[in-house]
């Protein structure tokens, strides 16, 4: 019974906001928009990078660039999704879930449930766009099931750290707080070019941020080399595992909220 009562009150978040998302402009525009901007941007503008000596990326630096923004619109897929939890908090939507819902946790499913269904259309007209524009995938049916594997578990944890955000300020307010941290980790990693060929500083932090690992390991997928897996996925299951706590704890403080 219980698990039954979480599950239908994930499947009512969840229809509610895709139905949401589908239908206002405001989440579907940015969600679709932002990522094709920044495929066209990188892969198209910058494409001259490739040709930098010791590059070392032979299935050009359109996949190179790929790799990069899948998993950057996975992760900011999630923190759209908090955006919405935010914004059901202003309107007194979120509040009458909670008073509506027995099994509370429920709630926090449905969102990340949408969130993924959000992604998975984003990366569908990503994928078509980049297949058009020539991109070259070198990996096999296995490689590429652990790319878009890897972005769905990006997803998950950005979702459930921008809904443990949410749920404590209960303000669109908190929008910044959901989106610059995601903003500094992705682009303090090697995005422009591999990390053997950053220098400095900017070496010091890639070399640390574990989003490092999730690119080189995304970029390793698409060109049928694969490197890093284990690694990888270790350590996007070890984010979902600690923003699974995150949210909880939000969810609790937005019980607790007068």
């Amino acid at each position: 019974m219980s698990q039954a009562s979480t599950r239908s009150v994930a499947l009512a978040v969840a229809w509610r906001s895709i139905h949401n998302f589908l239908t206002n402009p405001a989440f579907l525009v940015p969600s679709i928009v932002f990522p094709l901007f920044f495929f066209t941007a990188f892969a198209g503008g910058l494409s001259t990078i490739g040709k930098v000596p010791q590059f070392g990326f032979p299935t050009g630096y359109t996949a190179f660039q790929f790799v990069f923004v899948l998993l950057q619109s996975a992760a900011f897929g999630g923190v759209f999704t908090g955006f919405a939890v935010a914004a059901d908090f202003d309107s007194g939507v979120a509040r009458r879930l909670l008073l509506a819902a027995p099994k509370r946790a429920g709630i926090v499913v449905g969102y990340a449930i949408a969130a993924l269904v959000r992604a998975l259309i984003t990366w569908a007209l990503l994928t078509a766009v980049a297949l058009l524009a020539g991109m070259r995938v070198d990996g096999a049916g296995v490689d590429l099931v652990g790319l878009y594997g890897l972005a769905v578990i990006v997803n998950v944890a950005a979702t459930l750290w921008a809904t443990g955000v949410a749920m404590r300020i209960r303000s669109i307010q908190g929008g910044p707080l959901m989106q610059i941290p995601v903003f500094l980790i992705l682009f303090l990693a090697p995005v422009y070019v591999p990390l053997k060929l950053l220098t400095g500083w900017i070496h010091a932090v890639a070399s640390a941020n574990p989003a490092t690992v999730l690119i080189e390991a995304g970029r390793g997928f698409i060109s049928g080399s694969p490197t890093h897996v284990a690694l990888a996925f270790s350590v996007a299951a070890g984010l979902v595992a600690l923003f699974v706590l995150w949210a909880r704890g939000g969810l609790r403080r937005a019980e607790a909220a007068p």
